[in-house]
């Protein structure tokens, strides 16, 4: 059933929500009841599967343990965002603004962040395996021990980023702004590094094997 776009602005309640969601949606999301939905709010363990949110504000928001799967967040204004622990398996978030969002031990398989700016975003131990980060700005961002298999960061700027311990095999960062990257300990196992900017980037004692364009 096809979603009805809405529009959240910042005094958008829990109840309007409810209400410009699908039937079927509304039905399995009970426990948002009483959470107002709006910037700066705190709702943990809400269910928002498949809903849209497109260019919604919940800067500063706290959102841990949600389930976002498969919702759409295209353009949203997520900054400082608490999203520790959420399933957000398939979301869209291309073009969102998540400065120093909080993603630490999410689950983003195969979510898309195209041209969003996540930058000092924090992502340890998040699961990003067969995402799309294209172009996407990552600058200072923690990916400390983070899931990245077969994920695409092409054309993405990673200056600074720390990508201790990832796990990237498979992944690609062609044309990628590496400069500073710390890869010590990473997986990189067939990743595809053609063309990205390596300038001080670390790799000490980095799985290299079959990766395209590591030193």
């Amino acid at each position: 059933m096809p979603m009805i776009r809405a529009t959240l602005h910042a005094a958008l309640s829990a109840s309007l929500l409810l209400a410009l969601l699908p039937p079927a949606h509304a039905q399995r999301s009970g426990n948002i009841g009483g959470c107002d939905i709006r910037r700066g709010t705190l709702c943990t363990n809400l269910n928002l599967n498949g809903a849209n949110l497109e260019g919604v504000n919940l800067a500063n928001s706290q959102f841990t343990r949600s389930d976002l799967s498969g919702a759409n967040l295209r353009g949203a204004t997520l900054n400082e965002a608490n999203f520790s622990q959420a399933e957000m398996a398939g979301a869209t978030l291309d073009g969102a603004s998540m400065l120093r969002t909080n993603l630490r031990g999410a689950r983003l398989t195969g979510a898309s962040f195209k041209e969003a700016d996540l930058r000092n975003a924090i992502l340890q131990n998040a699961d990003l395996h067969d995402a799309d980060l294209s172009a996407a700005k990552l600058g200072g961002a923690d990916l400390t021990n983070a899931r990245a298999e077969r994920s695409r960061f092409d054309g993405a700027e990673l200056t600074r980023s720390n990508l201790r311990a990832a796990k990237l095999a498979g992944a690609s960062f062609a044309g990628a702004n590496l400069q500073g990257a710390n890869f010590t300990r990473a997986q990189l196992s067939n990743a595809d590094l053609t063309g990205a900017n390596l300038d001080q980037a670390i790799f000490l004692n980095a799985q290299t094997d079959g990766c395209k364009g590591c030193p």
